[in-house]
């Protein structure tokens, strides 16, 4: 139940932080921090891939919901999550770990989280930006706002992994 309740939480304070704050943000029109993609990050090793998705989905139509698209982050978001176990069968070189366990820095280690955040929010980022243009004329404006926006967003899931998961998982 205390499990539950700490992913409830996380994801209202995750989409607040997103809708008030974040979204607010928009350094020179290429970097946007999408910090609300930390929720399905750090959903339990154990989750059952179809719960997954579902939470992906959910997750993403929430931000659309509040911003007024129709669809992207939702799209983007079940796209990550799509690849969320074969990115840690990737870094971890071995099966997934058992248990309530889940992917965090201090449970993981600085080294494994970050390679696996970067490479999950790029994949986000890259299929975000690609539905938003819809287009490949312009490529390199994609792949500018991807690589500026995911170094922000990296940089703001360890931040807040240094602030809120101190101590390791709990629960």
């Amino acid at each position: 139940m205390i499990r539950y309740l700490k992913l409830s939480g996380r994801f209202v304070f995750l989409i607040m932080l997103q809708v008030l704050v974040l979204n607010n943000i928009r350094l020179g029109g290429y970097i946007n921090p999408l910090i609300y993609v930390l929720f399905v990050l750090m959903i339990p090793f154990n989750i059952k891939p179809w719960l997954l998705l579902l939470s992906g989905f959910l997750t993403g139509l929430t931000i659309d919901v509040f911003i007024g698209t129709p669809g992207l982050h939702a799209g983007a978001t079940v796209f990550m999550s799509f690849f969320r176990q074969t990115v840690i069968r990737l870094t971890l070189g071995h099966r997934l770990p058992e248990g309530n366990l889940e992917p965090t820095l201090y449970d993981m280690g600085a080294r494994w989280f970050f390679t696996y955040t970067a490479i999950m929010v790029v994949i986000h980022h890259t299929s975000l930006f690609l539905l938003e243009s819809f287009s490949l004329k312009q490529v390199s404006a994609i792949i500018i706002r991807t690589l500026l926006s995911s170094i922000f967003t990296v940089l703001m899931i360890i931040i807040y992994s240094f602030i809120f998961n101190r101590g390791g998982n709990k629960t």
